[in-house]
């Protein structure tokens, strides 16, 4: 049955959080009502326990002024947004959390401290954003990727990219995430490099160079959404109408089709980057309460899931 707007997708992941321990996170630069809203909404879902980084006499005035009481967490004083990111990012590398949250400072600005080389938060993987996405005519949570930090990704960059998708979708409970690579069309040509990628990344997961999912494409948005456009085209194919994730070819194609879903279908976009050390929680001003949260429980139950490998591995 398709779920409407604000009836299941996202609270299915929140009750999800209620049966585990929140997460130390590290908050960049919470110093205006949206984000430090979203800090204390988070904390007293039991979602995350926050430690909020940024200069504390301005975040006491903020919380004041919003009667808000931030009395309960730790505040570790930094006097400007750059000053802020590194503190968090450093608070991270020490261990003391297992999140990155952005406040109200650019994303630029943490995002420059996670890259840096010698200091932040790179791993061997290329840092991808994913876009988690409640559509209220699609039947269940749709990932996209990547809409908001790789421009033009290489083929090396879109295996990484899948790659923190398909771990990611599995961490919310998917237990083989379908993925649609999506391009222009769903045959391959050379007019079209990324039909190309599509085809060779379909053949990297055949030859085990991407784990965990069912990789198809290329296909073109309606016949990777819709199985009964994918049957009038003739094609066979296991993810065609049932996706979980969704590839994008480049930055702009994916900005506007999370722009067109969100507008247009009146989908909420939970945000969050993938590839890093820890999850990184993205938020918008624009983002709805419910959003907000769904954001800080997705990179929360990942926080969980790679916490439980690591102690497997050991």
């Amino acid at each position: 049955m398709t779920e409407t707007r604000g009836t299941g997708k996202y609270e299915r992941l929140l009750a999800r959080c209620k049966d585990v321990p929140p997460i130390t996170a590290a908050i960049a630069h919470p110093c205006d009502d949206v984000s430090l809203g979203a800090v204390v909404e988070a904390a007293r879902a039991g979602i995350l326990q926050p430690i909020i980084v940024g200069p504390a006499d301005r975040i006491r005035r903020a919380a004041k002024d919003l009667r808000l009481d931030v009395d309960a967490y730790q505040i570790e004083d930094a006097p400007h947004s750059q000053a802020s990111a590194a503190r968090a990012v450093e608070l991270v590398r020490q261990g003391r959390a297992e999140v990155l949250m952005k406040g109200s400072l650019h994303t630029d600005e943490l995002m420059s401290e996670v890259v840096k080389k010698d200091t932040g938060l790179r791993t061997s993987r290329r840092v991808s954003h994913a876009f988690v996405m409640d559509v209220p005519t699609y039947h269940k949570v749709l990932t996209v990727t990547d809409a908001a930090v790789n421009i033009f990704p290489t083929l090396d960059d879109k295996r990484d990219i899948v790659q923190n998708a398909i771990d990611f979708m599995r961490a919310l409970g998917v237990e083989r995430p379908k993925v649609a690579i999506l391009s222009a069309v769903e045959t391959v040509t050379s007019k079209i490099p990324s039909t190309i990628d599509a085809a060779a990344l379909c053949k990297m997961a055949d030859r085990g160079q991407i784990e965990g999912g069912v990789l198809d494409g290329p296909l073109a948005f309606d016949n990777a959404i819709s199985a009964e456009a994918a049957r009038t085209k003739k094609i066979a194919s296991p993810v065609a109408g049932d996706p979980d994730i969704l590839v994008v070819p480049d930055l702009e194609a994916g900005n506007i089709l999370v722009k067109n879903l969100t507008f247009l279908s009146r989908a909420d976009a939970a945000g969050i980057v993938l590839g890093a050390r820890v999850p990184i929680i993205l938020t918008s001003r624009a983002d709805s309460e419910r959003t907000r949260l769904a954001s800080c429980a997705v990179a929360v139950l990942y926080a969980h899931a790679r916490r439980s490998r690591a102690a497997v591995a050991a």
